[in-house]
């Protein structure tokens, strides 16, 4: 199947994400309500998280293992990630719009977060975790990240308890709207 990089990039610039349903049907999702990371002083974590970054068990990187980490989002019992939506990620990957922002520890993936950059938009699709706090090191280091790239959006789609521990809040489409167009006018890179 032929997938046209450009129209998925126009949905996501709309506010649309691409989801599977349990039969594996691909389609679009949009909501009223959007959650954010915070990129300001409202990001936080817990202390025992800090006690974590200081003993630099691991190490991070981008698009060391894109695949991995692709497929590490994709493991689990109930996944929104079909084998489809693995092969656009691919191909928006290899448009330069898909990155994977991973945590090491040694030679072993620890965990990762996968999204796509538009702009100064970062839209968080996923995350995962082989060795305990990978995920929740790379969720630190990537805030870190694009904050110091000048990055002006966080999305993260859906809120879960996993998000919230770290200031993840709601906005209505309305305002999401209106930080979207700003943030994909803001030119920003991730590497």
């Amino acid at each position: 199947m032929e997938y046209d990089v450009a129209a998925i990039i126009q949905g996501y610039t709309q506010g649309y994400f691409l989801m599977a349903d349990d039969s594996n049907n691909l389609g679009w999702y949009g909501s009223n309500e959007r959650t954010l990371i915070p990129l300001d002083e409202r990001f936080r974590y817990p202390q025992s998280l800090q006690r974590v970054l200081n003993q630099e068990r691991f190490t991070v990187a981008v698009n060391r293992d894109f695949l991995g980490v692709v497929a590490g989002c994709a493991n689990r019992e109930i996944t929104w990630i079909s084998p489809e939506l693995e092969k656009i990620y691919w191909l928006l990957y290899q448009a330069g719009y898909a990155y994977s922002f991973e945590t090491w520890q040694g030679d072993k993936l620890a965990g990762g977060i996968l999204g796509i950059v538009i702009g100064g938009a970062f839209i968080g699709e996923s995350m995962f975790f082989n060795i305990s706090e990978g995920s929740k090191v790379a969720m630190v280091k990537l805030v870190e990240r694009l904050r110091q790239r000048k990055f002006l959006l966080f999305d993260a789609q859906m809120m879960n308890p996993h998000l919230a521990r770290f200031g993840a809040y709601h906005v209505d489409g309305e305002e999401y709207e209106v930080l979207l167009k700003k943030a994909l006018l803001t030119p920003c890179a991730l590497i």
